[in-house]
């Protein structure tokens, strides 16, 4: 049962008949949002899954009108094709999905020791879950980050997937100093319990980022992170996000999210907000040169000019500057 001061705002629409909670080990959860077709092909990959861990799907519909997403997936879960549940978060906002999901892995399933996430544009591959907690044991790691592999139009132009906006932060496997996305991601009981809900801080609620200042603060407190580069899931990328525009809002958005994550690192320093601020500076200061360097290398203006965008963004943010990506879903 989800507990009573959640149920404004979180509401259960679907349930496996024989959901057998006590004995799940690994609660997957995916966020949706207005896309049905994709959600189906998600919770396809997730249904091929080889592994013998017990899981237990969390769907979260964040556009509570039309739930389109819990309309396909409900039948699925009904009917025991897929284990787990489909509920709705009421409040709109990408934190606002995670947050809803996450805690309703904890109070659902109370034996569970890891809980992964996957996104509804994303394809899982089949041994993405038990390659992942594979990985976790492997590197004594509490919270496991995978790569996004972008799956572009049939006329795109795949040389975008080098692109800093796209390509993973880590080619191989192992410890890491920082994970940034959770969009392909594992982590311990411990660690959601130890940070407390709200996981996902909702001032990050329709630009992103709250995922990387969650896995900041995380790894400020202590937890260990890795990387399993073995562990892939596969995101489609609709042909608006080919477009120029597109590419230098998101570097734009990265640098603010930087400044945002960075300040709440800083915040009981009793200057951090001047040496952010100094950073953000130095960094603008110095994009020039290293887009230079970078145009050498790849030949690539749009890469190239990727970290004089970041740097705009962390000087943009120092002013107020919100690039709220997700305020208007059919633009991102």
């Amino acid at each position: 049962m989800i507990p009573v001061h959640n149920q404004a705002r979180i509401s259960t629409v679907a349930r496996s008949p024989e959901l057998r909670a006590e004995a799940i080990e690994v609660a997957v959860t995916v966020p949706t949002f207005r896309r049905p077709k994709q959600l189906f092909d998600t919770l396809a990959s997730l249904q091929k899954q080889r592994t013998k861990r017990s899981f237990a799907v969390i769907v979260i519909e964040n556009e509570a009108d039309q739930r389109e997403g819990a309309a396909a997936a409900g039948p699925l879960f009904e009917s025991g094709a897929m284990q787990g549940l489909v509920i709705v978060a009421h409040e709109r906002g990408n934190c606002s999905a995670y947050n809803a999901g996450w805690e309703t892995a904890l109070a659902a399933f109370p034996g569970f020791s890891h809980l992964a996430v996957i996104d509804d544009d994303e394809i899982a591959d089949p041994d993405w879950l038990e390659r992942m907690c594979s990985a976790a044991k492997a590197y004594s790691a509490d919270i496991v980050g995978g790569p996004q592999i972008p799956v572009f139009p049939a006329s795109g132009d795949l040389g975008r997937a080098s692109h800093p906006v796209f390509a993973p932060p880590y080619r191989q496997s192992g410890p890491v100093p920082a994970l940034y996305s959770s969009g392909n991601l594992l982590i311990g009981r411990q660690v959601l319990t130890a940070m407390g809900s709200p996981f996902l801080d909702l001032a990050f609620n329709f630009m992103g980022g709250g995922d990387s200042d969650f896995l900041s603060r995380a790894a400020q407190k202590g937890f260990r992170l890795a990387w399993c580069a073995e562990a892939p899931v596969y995101e489609a990328v609709p042909a608006r996000r080919l477009e120029a525009d597109w590419i230098r809002s998101r570097s734009l958005r990265n640098g603010v999210i930087s400044t945002l994550v960075e300040r709440n690192r800083r915040a009981a320093d009793p200057f951090g907000r001047l040496r952010v601020f100094a950073k953000s500076i130095a960094l603008l200061a110095a994009s020039p040169l290293r887009a230079l360097g970078r145009l050498g290398k790849t030949g690539s203006r749009s890469i190239a000019s990727y970290p004089i965008y970041v740097a705009l963004g962390r000087v943009l943010a120092e002013f107020g500057y919100a690039n709220e990506q997700y305020r208007e879903p059919e633009k991102n």
